[in-house]
């Protein structure tokens, strides 16, 4: 039978179990010690296509076609005049630096900026693969827009540096596209800016038409007026008006006081008072004549006294008197008669003044009237001119702009073409190929190791189904599948290398490894009988059926060493065949199957007659299964039970060989035979779910479950098993080494 290697030879003590048939839901807590297991045993696969990898990658690289890159540098100073006159030449500066180089870098990428470069050095037909388009020669293939995978446009952190670099395989190509692509941008630069200048100042002409135009009009209204007011400033008029008008109200104001004075004169000189008389403006002639005539009357009054009335003294006395008296009154009444006049006068030039203020008013307010339609076309026709004149200044400084190249962006470092290739990078290409190959072969070892649905190892067994494991039996390589193990056994012990040294180097170390398979083999044999027998149970265990989820686990070997490793103690043990379906521990031992439990179970011979014993171990019989028969399981009910129990009371121990569990009926009969169970599983072959379903279906049964064993465990499939098994070969080699 096909052994395999081993995780724990430890034992623990086996006792009934409750198993949850959904192992599945079990807390699976995995130790990181199992991760470093799974890498060391797939590490020659691992470290193998980790190689294969990195040198694929070196061939791959060796034959790829190197790639050259040139870079060339521009440099933006955002603090460099927009233009050279006008308001945008002491522009300041935006704090917009990011979003204008982002822009600045789209521009560099556009159509218009790469499509004449890609013209020049006929990209299409030199270099296909740089461009993104579906280079053909239809018109429709030139027509689409032009983007070249080779460029890269970077600006360096807190910069106003933008690079132009540029992949090809030709190094002189490379270095001339790129420095290309930087002219071609400035002069694009150039040309948005150059246009857009020239459509304002187009615009702008267009607007000065319309705006000489309205400017004239306004003029022409605005001196429409001034002519229908006869005047050339409306505002020097009203000034005049104002003072005019003061003026005439100084004068009136003065006739009228003139006036009353006047009249008051008149009315006193019409009332005949000398008084009045001498305060007017005759009065000084008027008051000599009165003093003039006084002294006359008085000169008569005494020349009356002196002189008679004919004396001619008296009578010129008395002439003078008269005449004086005539003169007084005549000029009184001159007095009067001027009074009269200047009272009319006065009262007429009171009337004239009266009329010329009341004139001057008119025309001041008339005019005050007109003023606010005069200022509003004055500004009218100021704003126009204004606005006309601010014009005709910026398309002058449009026109002189648009011919001012924008040298805030320059070319500060030409691109040079590049001496070593910057594609295939071999020591990247390894780095990575080594790295994507490490990562995937760990992560492929570790998912197939998840995706691994056997048993592999004790710890597995024990977390994930609660189930205690009694044994772990490494594998045996020198075995074949239908070489008995113990004939093997005595055949490797038979090998030797003659003392002649005719034995040739090969034979000798397949004898050493077969020695140290062997006995790492029975060693753990051994302890799992003591783990069986020597287990505190509730009462000794006299009889065991070994069986296991589905064929090939390697129960019978089990079952074949275990009954022989105890015989060794000098126990009497008996190793029944109860697989009658397919027997096999007659062809382990070398003993006749003519004669077996199938006759024994049928009352056709007695179960003793029937026995066979074996000569070496001593104290081993084995009952052979006997003829095949398809009514197993009809013959298992029949007598087995009475069988084991007269069995038990001659030997040490029963060993019951059953067949798998699953899906034959028989096992399940054995099991209520016998003191205690034992389930074999082939490590890294037997199913969780069908070790799990063997497990549930004993515990049902409430039969005595001892604990699992796992066949055939080795370094391959178990992570214990360089800790428990390794040194046992090491111990071997080196005592085969001594002898």
């Amino acid at each position: 039978m096909k052994q395999v290697e081993t995780n724990l030879p430890a034992i623990h003590p086996a006792t009934p179990l409750i198993v949850d048939a959904d192992y599945e839901s079990a807390p699976a807590h995995i130790p990181l010690a199992h991760y470093l297991w799974i890498l060391r045993r797939q590490g020659w696969k691992m470290l193998g296509f980790v190689a294969l990898v990195v040198l694929c990658t070196v061939v791959v690289s060796l034959r790829l076609t190197p790639v050259y890159e040139s870079t060339a540098t521009i440099d933006i100073d955002r603090r460099m005049p927009n233009a050279v006159i006008g308001e945008d030449s002491a522009q300041s500066v935006n704090n917009d630096a990011d979003q204008f180089l982002a822009t600045q870098v789209k521009l560099i990428q556009s159509d218009s900026v790469l499509r004449p470069v890609v013209d020049k050095f006929k990209l299409r037909e030199v270099e296909p693969d740089a461009l993104e388009e579906a280079v053909d020669t239809s018109d429709t293939s030139r027509e689409a827009p032009v983007e070249l995978k080779p460029l890269k446009v970077t600006r360096p952190p807190n910069t106003y540096i933008l690079q132009i670099s540029y992949r090809s395989q030709h190094r002189l190509l490379a270095a001339d596209v790129a420095n290309a692509i930087a002219q071609s941008y400035l002069a694009h630069s150039y040309e948005i800016r150059y246009k857009a200048t020239a459509s304002l100042s187009e615009f702008m002409e267009r607007q000065l038409e319309e705006l000489k135009a309205k400017m004239e009009k306004s003029s022409a209204a605005l001196v429409q007026f001034e002519r229908e007011l006869n005047l050339i400033n409306p505002e020097e008029k009203t000034s005049i008006l104002t003072a005019r008008l003061l003026e005439l109200n100084t004068e009136y104001t003065k006739a009228q006081a003139d006036r009353v004075r006047k009249e008051a004169a008149f009315n006193s000189v019409d009332s005949g008072s000398l008084a009045a008389a001498e305060a007017s403006n005759q009065g000084e002639a008027l008051k000599k004549l009165t003093e003039d005539l006084g002294e006359a009357q008085q000169k008569f009054a005494e020349g009356k006294t002196t002189y008679g009335a004919n004396h001619p003294e008296y009578k010129k006395l008395q002439s003078r008197v008269t005449e004086l008296e005539g003169q007084l009154d005549a000029a009184r009444k001159n007095v009067g008669r001027r009074a009269e006049v200047e009272y009319y006068e006065a009262a007429d030039r009171e009337s004239q003044l009266a009329n010329a203020v009341k004139d001057a008013k008119a025309e001041y307010d008339s005019l005050n009237a007109r003023s606010f339609e005069y200022q509003t076309l004055k500004g009218g026709a100021e704003s126009d001119k204004k606005l006309y004149e601010e014009l005709v200044r910026r398309i002058r400084e449009a026109g002189i702009n648009a011919s001012f190249q924008n040298s805030s962006i320059r070319v500060a470092d030409l691109a040079r073409p590049g001496l070593r290739p910057v594609f295939p990078k071999m020591w990247l290409n390894v780095l990575l190929a080594f790295l994507f190959a490490t990562f995937f072969s760990v992560g492929a070892a570790v998912l197939s190791d998840v995706l691994d649905n056997t048993v592999r190892d004790p710890d597995q067994v024990s977390r994930l189904m609660n189930a205690d494991v009694i044994g772990s039996l490494p594998a045996v390589k020198t075995w074949r599948r239908h070489l008995s193990p113990i004939q093997g056994i005595h055949v490797a012990n038979g090998l030797h290398v003659n003392g002649n040294g005719n034995g040739t180097a090969a034979l000798a170390r397949a004898h050493v490894e077969s020695e140290q398979a062997l006995s790492n083999y029975e060693e753990a044999i051994r302890t799992l009988r003591n783990s069986i027998l020597l287990t505190d149970f509730d009462r000794r265990l006299r009889s065991v059926l070994l069986t296991s989820a589905s064929p090939s686990e390697g129960k019978s070997t089990v079952a074949a060493h275990l009954a022989a490793t105890h015989a060794s103690q000098h126990k009497r043990t008996l190793l029944i065949d109860g697989d009658l379906r397919r027997p096999s521990v007659h062809r382990l031992y070398q003993v006749p199957n003519s004669v077996g439990l199938s006759n024994v179970l049928l009352e056709q011979i007695s179960w003793r007659d029937a026995v066979i014993r074996i000569d070496d171990p001593k104290g081993l019989d084995v009952l052979p299964a006997g003829p095949s028969t398809r009514r197993a399981s009809d013959l298992i009910g029949m007598g087995l039970a009475e069988l084991v129990e007269e069995a038990v009371r001659e030997y040490d121990l029963v060993v019951l060989d059953a067949p798998p569990l699953l899906g034959f009926a028989e096992p399940l009969q054995m099991a209520t035979a016998v003191d205690g169970v034992i389930v074999v599983a082939r490590a890294g072959d037997t199913s969780r779910k069908a070790l799990s379903s063997v497990i549930t279906t004993l515990t049902r049964l409430r039969a005595n479950l001892v604990g699992v064993v796992l066949n055939e465990v080795h370094r391959e499939v178990s992570a214990g098993y360089y800790y428990y098994y390794g040194h046992y070969s090491k111990y071997y080699h080196a005592k085969s080494q001594q002898g």
